[in-house]
């Protein structure tokens, strides 16, 4: 690092800083970027939403999995060596993923994508806090927050347009040509391993243990829906990831050279960053991945259409990013954290009054609302987390701190997903409790019938039609009633959050 700034001088804070947000960028793009092809993906292969969100979470959970191997890497290969690996390994998930012949091959290529983006995230962080002076790593923190969230913002914008003019293999290839742009400029810019210092060794079984949690918990909740939440199989995989998580965090605290040291969260300051973090991963990834497919689904948005949805939100981003990160500076973290949920739990909130007749520019700017709490929170958060530490800790609580917030993201979306078909069941079996005998039901049945009569259809295949169509408006009001709880769940998460955000409030003793 010293050889690299005495080379480059002044501008090397900037130049470093710009290589490691265009690979973050390239990477953490393809994050949300499918979600607005996800309608196209489940008829391309003819699979459900129980399989079609896999596609989403198996992303998030290889973020989650291989983001704790940063400091290892970084420590025996040095930044610019994992950076190149981590952007290489992307370019190979991005290939895999856009000619994949089915949703397997699919999911294997958005797990490559994912553990490349989990290699990356973290190493822009300590680029930051190795370069710039205490006083502006707030600062840099709000840029480099724009490349963190806002790629996977704008992503759906992005998406829609690619899949409506190129089809829903293309959105892979999106951000191919800026991580072969990050790569040239990493191998420029950022620096080898130290020459001196003794090689932390690698933590096979936590890594081991930690992979398992996350494989048998997200399979299993993936499974309770279409096996039944009791079954011997979701049973087996849901124990078996709470025996790995506990066993991984035995092995941590034994172990004289963890993944993630758990005496990080001991620290009340970095133990608040991280679980508000795990509320804002899970609020963030999960809206943005209800909303395109609420717009898809009930309203009949095309996709270009469903990403234009988030635009605005993606680029008042730009703008509060800069001002949230010089907030960070001069501001105790938990009043712009606290701000921000508050800001983001309006937005969900006002979410749950929905419906098909909801105008764009309604709905845009509820989102519009969430996503500047989102910005005024971010740079706060990473700042705050890691001022906690001792400066021995802040490699790992770099990589810990965006664990939690993309394993937040992860289970977020899962759970979420599981709400609104569980939500979707509950409503539309009570719905049609409610349609024998009614009136105006009665009315829809002989107006269809009629109109069918009219194009000359038979008695049978009226009647068997006109049910049809009704089962059909009441499965969509029963999908948006579903929509509006889910939104809501994502509300109380986040008024939830406050209380760590008090916590931080009180000073440490």
């Amino acid at each position: 690092m010293e050889e690299l700034q005495a080379r480059w001088g002044a501008p090397y804070r900037v130049l470093v800083t710009f290589a490691a947000m265009i690979g973050t960028v390239a990477t953490i793009l393809s994050a949300t970027i499918v979600n607005v092809a996800l309608p196209q993906v489940m008829g391309a292969f003819g699979i459900g939403q129980d399989h079609a969100q896999l596609i989403a979470t198996a992303f998030l959970a290889a973020v989650t999995g291989t983001m704790l191997l940063n400091g290892w890497l970084v420590d025996t290969f040095g930044c610019r060596l994992t950076y190149a690996a981590a952007l290489v390994v992307f370019v190979v998930g991005s290939i895999v993923s856009g000619s994949a012949p089915n949703e397997g091959v699919l999911i294997a290529g958005r797990v490559l994508q994912g553990a490349s983006a989990g290699m990356v995230q973290p190493l822009g962080m300590q680029i930051i806090f190795q370069v710039f002076p205490a006083d502006r790593r707030g600062s840099a923190m709000g840029l480099y927050a724009v490349g963190v969230v806002l790629a996977p913002a704008l992503g759906p914008t992005l998406g829609g347009l690619i899949v409506d003019n190129f089809g829903w293999r293309s959105v892979f290839f999106l951000g191919v040509p800026a991580a072969l742009l990050g790569l040239v400029l990493g191998l420029i810019f950022m620096p080898g391993p130290a020459d001196t210092g003794a090689r932390r060794r690698f933590d096979g079984p936590g890594f081991a243990l930690l992979v398992v949690a996350l494989l048998a918990l997200l399979t299993g909740l993936s499974s309770g829906q279409r096996e039944g939440w009791s079954s011997d199989r979701v049973v087996i995989e849901l124990s078996i990831a709470a025996a790995a998580a506990i066993g991984f965090v035995l092995w941590e605290l034994h172990t004289d050279a963890p993944m993630l040291n758990p005496r990080l969260f001991a620290v009340r300051g970095f133990a608040c960053s991280a679980a508000v973090g795990l509320v804002y991963g899970a609020g963030l990834f999960g809206s943005t991945y209800l909303a395109p497919l609420f717009v898809q689904t009930v309203q009949g948005y095309t996709p270009t259409r469903a990403g234009l949805l988030l635009m605005p939100a993606g680029l008042a981003m730009v703008l509060v990013f800069p001002i949230a990160g010089r907030l960070a500076d001069r501001l105790p973290p938990w009043l712009p954290i606290g701000i921000g949920l508050t800001l983001f739990a309006l937005s969900t909130w006002l979410m749950t009054g929905v419906d098909t007749n909801t105008a764009f520019w309604t709905f845009a700017i509820w989102i519009l609302i969430g996503r500047i709490g989102f910005g005024l929170a971010m740079p706060s958060m990473n700042a705050g987390a890691l001022r906690a530490l001792p400066p021995r800790w802040v490699g790992q609580g770099s990589g810990a701190v965006n664990f939690a917030r993309q394993f937040g993201g992860a289970i977020g979306v899962n759970l979420l997903s599981i709400l609104l078909e569980r939500r979707t069941q509950f409503h539309a079996q009570a719905l049609n409790a409610t349609q024998e005998g009614r009136a105006a039901t009665r009315s829809v049945l002989r107006e269809v019938e009629r109109l069918l009569s009219e194009g000359g259809v038979d008695e049978w295949t009226r009647q068997a039609m006109a049910q049809d169509y009704l089962g059909q408006m009441v499965l969509q009001q029963a999908s948006m009633l579903a929509f509006r709880d889910t939104f809501l769940a994502v509300a109380l998460g986040c008024l939830a959050a406050l209380l760590p955000v008090a916590v931080m409030r009180r000073r440490p003793t």
